[in-house]
């Protein structure tokens, strides 16, 4: 937990440089991969992740270029990912521009709820974390291999030669 916008950076460049592992590992065929009809593909959840930046960021006094309508999702895998660059780099500067560590106790609305600035802004990390999880099953599923994030993953293992751990 971090308690400060100095805290706040590092946690959030460490986890949007995940996030952009593995939206950097995404290809135009993967985007359709689901695993029902009747739930989000790989691109739409991808496609989500880059709008929530500046969909939350909009409920907010901060103002930042970065898209914000989740549909239609992009078919080009590189757009999405060159997106939520963008976003990420957009939202971090208007934060630094706009934002003190007095800041982080002001409340705003935000979809119908009252959060502090520190809590929207833990929101947004555990967001992407979310849905990066979800991505990782769905990367799997369409044959792509899973950056390691927080370790090796299980084809970094594999190419050390040595047995992953039994989790």
């Amino acid at each position: 937990m971090f308690q400060t916008l100095d805290g706040f950076f590092k946690l959030w460049n460490f986890e949007a440089d995940a996030t952009q592992k593995i939206l950097n590992q995404l290809t135009d065929e993967s985007l359709s991969q689901e695993v029902t009809s009747q739930n989000w593909t790989l691109g739409r959840i991808a496609w989500h992740t880059v709008t929530a930046i500046g969909v939350i960021s909009s409920r907010t006094d901060l103002t930042l270029d970065a898209p914000t309508e989740d549909y239609p999702v992009p078919t080009s895998a590189k757009f999405i990912s060159d997106s939520y660059q963008q976003a990420r780099n957009a939202f971090s500067q208007a934060v630094k521009n706009h934002w003190s560590d007095k800041n982080l106790s002001d409340v705003q609305d935000v979809f119908g709820q009252r959060l502090s600035n520190l809590e929207l802004l833990t929101f947004l990390i555990q967001h992407q974390i979310h849905h990066r999880g979800q991505m990782t099953i769905l990367m799997r599923q369409a044959g792509l291999t899973v950056p390691g994030l927080y370790g090796p993953s299980k084809e970094e293992w594999a190419m050390t030669g040595r047995e992953a751990p039994k989790m």
